[in-house]
């Protein structure tokens, strides 16, 4: 397994940032399509719970996932498989999980990647990490951006 860690601090509440990760029915409203990451369809009814399943639709394949831990607001998980195209190259397995901290200023937001990756992709293994790295950069990116310009100062 690889491991992929990122951080940002945001400047909202842990409770807004993690409904907004939460809220998949939703994600277009902030998170726009771009590179890996085509769009979150077929997602269970709501609300999102332990057990939802939904499917992301990318260039080089699909993920079909589901929320594996969900604790308001301090964490949830993903296992989201990705069966590549085409599907003889396998399937990389994947797991998200992020985490909410509170700070002084709003809510630090760790992401964690792990990764397996299929032996007969071992030559471009670090191409793949490169890309799940740079798509949790911009995803976090988005996030905050959303996040701040959205959020009701404290008064």
């Amino acid at each position: 397994m690889t491991k992929i860690e990122r951080q940002i601090d945001i400047t909202a509440s842990p409770e807004v940032v993690f409904d907004l990760i939460v809220d998949l029915h939703d994600y277009r409203r902030w998170l726009p399509s771009a590179g890996d990451y085509e769009g979150t369809s077929e997602i269970s009814p709501p609300p999102v719970a332990v057990g939802t399943t939904y499917v992301e639709h990318s260039r080089a394949g699909v993920r079909h996932g589901v929320v594996i831990a969900l604790a308001r607001p301090d964490v949830v998980a993903f296992e989201q498989p990705m069966t590549l195209r085409p599907r003889s190259l396998g399937t990389i397995a994947s797991t998200v999980s992020m985490s909410f901290a509170a700070t002084a200023t709003g809510v630090r937001v760790m992401r964690t990647v792990e990764l397996g990756i299929p032996r007969r992709l071992k030559f471009v293994r670090w191409t793949i990490v490169g890309r799940y790295a740079r798509e949790s950069e911009r995803m976090l990116r988005a996030l905050k951006s959303y996040a701040e310009r959205t959020a009701v100062p404290n008064t």
